[in-house]
């Protein structure tokens, strides 16, 4: 019978032998990663020394190259390589890979970055990310793990992902709400005495009304709308146009800037302006500064918005006005449920920028509760007495 081979990435019995006087040679078998057994030497003054040498070439063989993951890493520099990777990818934009970089300085390098990748089993990650202490934080720090370990078990440093054998994170789904119109002139209401409220400082331009009402004309996300120029908009068209092409990203190291394409593919657009946002446009570009962006929406030093700031602007202006489950993304679900009542849900995902309605129906439009009217029809259950008084 045929010997079985050896498994990769070890060896066989080592063999010593004096080649001639104080010099001796060890050699074994080994199975290299290619699946071809080769015969590998070491040479030494003694029998032992041999040995050490033709070890210290095995180990050579089989240790990490480059950024080869092994089972005896730290989960740090597991961490480290995987992370440096998916930078050098470009899969996604920094600001994502820097959200990534939090994480693992943040969570999982203080709990587990000292313990080697073949220790991390399915039970002491499932503690990790059970530790944390929401929804949102327990999902970023599976996602960060389940890449970084995908990563490990596709250098097979690990012959299967233990983060997958943890438990399914079920978060608390909310209905979606939507604005009504009598919620929308209360929103205003509350933006326009923002606007007039005596405070200290410099009096706060037009801009957080004009802004709400270019997230309400168009469906935009917050980072669109700021990011929108005066050669994305054509007023001479018929209807007028806005087009969708980038949005607004902050940075560390690199600042408030507009980045070229927005969130996909899908979101590049082109919206058909309401009136009202027409006339809102007209007015601002009369009474604008220039600024060196030509951006529709700019700060007094002629830089972009941040989306942070105009968030944050935002909590100050719904404050002690009941509408503290408002925010700039709020609008968006108004004017998808919107379309979606009076057209459908595909034309609401389009002007979006969905790819497709099933996110849109599930996360952007609110359920209608009412039902049609079938009072007509139900009514052939009523009783032979009720049906001869109706017919008098």
């Amino acid at each position: 019978m045929a010997r079985p081979p050896l498994p990769i990435g070890t060896f066989g019995t080592i063999t010593t032998k004096e080649v001639r006087p104080g010099v001796y040679r060890a050699r074994t078998r080994f199975r290299d990663f290619d699946g071809v057994t080769r015969e590998i030497k070491g040479t030494g003054r003694s029998a032992a020394a041999a040995v050490r040498e033709l070890k210290v070439k095995i180990a050579d063989r089989s240790a990490p190259t480059g950024d080869l993951i092994g089972p005896d890493m730290r989960i740090s520099q597991v961490a480290d390589i995987w992370l440096s990777l998916y930078r050098a990818e470009q899969r996604s934009e920094a600001t994502t890979a820097n959200e990534y970089q939090r994480i693992i300085d943040n969570v999982i390098n203080p709990a587990i970055g000292n313990i080697r990748l073949r220790e991390a089993t399915a039970g002491r990650l499932e503690r990790l990310i059970r530790s944390q202490d929401s929804h949102s934080r327990r999902k970023k720090t599976k996602t960060v793990l389940k890449m970084m370990f995908d990563a490990a078990v596709i250098d097979d440093a690990l012959p299967a992902n233990p983060v997958s054998s943890t438990s399914r994170l079920r978060g608390q789904k909310k209905d979606v709400q939507a604005l009504s119109v009598e919620d929308l002139n209360a929103v205003r209401s509350a933006v326009d005495a923002w606007m007039t409220k005596k405070r200290p400082g410099p009096k706060p331009n037009q801009d957080m009304p004009d802004i709400v009402d270019l997230l309400l004309a168009t469906g935009c996300r917050i980072g669109e709308v700021l990011a929108i120029r005066w050669t994305d908009i054509d007023l001479s068209a018929t209807p007028p146009t806005v087009s969708i092409s980038g949005t607004i990203k902050t940075e560390t190291g690199k600042g408030t800037y507009r980045k070229p394409k927005p969130k996909s593919d899908a979101s590049k657009r082109t919206i058909a302006l309401p009136p009202f946002a027409v006339d809102v446009l007209m007015r601002r570009r009369i009474e604008q500064r220039r600024n060196h962006y030509n951006a529709v929406f700019a700060t007094r030093n002629g830089t972009w918005h941040q989306v942070g700031n105009i968030e944050r602007r935002w909590r100050t202006i719904r404050a002690d006005t009941g509408f503290d489950w408002v925010t700039p993304h709020t609008f968006r679900k108004t004017v998808a449920t919107l379309i979606d009542r009076l057209v459908d849900s595909d034309t609401a995902a389009r002007v979006l920028g969905h790819s497709s309605d099933a996110i849109t129906k599930e996360f952007y439009i609110e359920k209608d509760r009412t039902t049609p009217d079938v009072t007509h029809i139900l009514q052939s259950f009523a009783g032979k007495a009720t049906t001869t008084a109706s017919d008098d």
